[in-house]
Formats: C-alpha cells, structure tokens, sequence
C-alpha cells in the first residue's frame, strides 16, 4: 500500500479560470483559487504537481468541518476525478477563499 506523502509546494499562480494572480499562503500548498475556488488537476500526490492531466477542477460543493473550516469537493473538467481539498479560511491571510462562495457551495451539495 503506497502513502499519500504531502509535498509543500507553495507557489503562487494566476488563475486559468478568473485570471486573478493567487499569492502563496506561507504556511502550506494552495490548490485553488481564493477568488472563484476552481483548482487545476496537477497532483498525483499533494502538491508533487507531477499529475499529467492539467485539466480545470470546477468546485462541486463545500462541506463544513468543525475541525477544518470547510472542505471543498472539485471534479476535473477532462478526466471527471474528484478531490476534496481544504478551504482557505485564515485570519491574516490576505487572500482567504470567498466566504460567501463556501456558503454558496454548501447549499449546492450533492
């Protein structure tokens, strides 16, 4: 049985989706963007950014977690896998996910 093993990978981006630029977090790898909370397919293992596919991951629904904020389910838009991936929602961080588009997410559950 392999280990999922977590690189950090702490780069920031622009968003292929909305087009604003993303700043690291610091503390860890952002997957998504903060602004529309869509992703891209780029990992096999988190953040190693070795997954071939490349493909845009639309963000299906967010679930809260009393532990973690929110978690975010996506679904790639060309091989259709689905990740759930942590919400950004820090105090200080200058780029915190949309509240109003987790809460948004929350209603569109499957």
């Amino acid at each position: 049985m392999e280990s999922k093993r977590f690189s950090k990978n702490d780069a920031g981006f622009v968003c292929t989706h909305c087009g604003r630029t993303v700043e690291p977090l610091g503390y860890t790898s952002r997957n998504h963007c903060p602004f529309c909370l869509y992703s891209l397919h780029v990992d096999v293992m988190p953040g190693d950014r070795q997954n071939p596919c490349r493909g845009p991951m639309r963000p299906l629904f967010a679930e809260p977690d009393a532990r973690r904020g929110y978690i975010i389910t996506h679904e790639c838009e060309v091989c259709h896998a689905r990740v759930r991936n942590r919400a950004t929602r820090s105090p200080g961080d200058a780029q915190e996910d949309d509240l109003s588009l987790l809460i948004a997410l929350t209603a569109a559950r499957e």
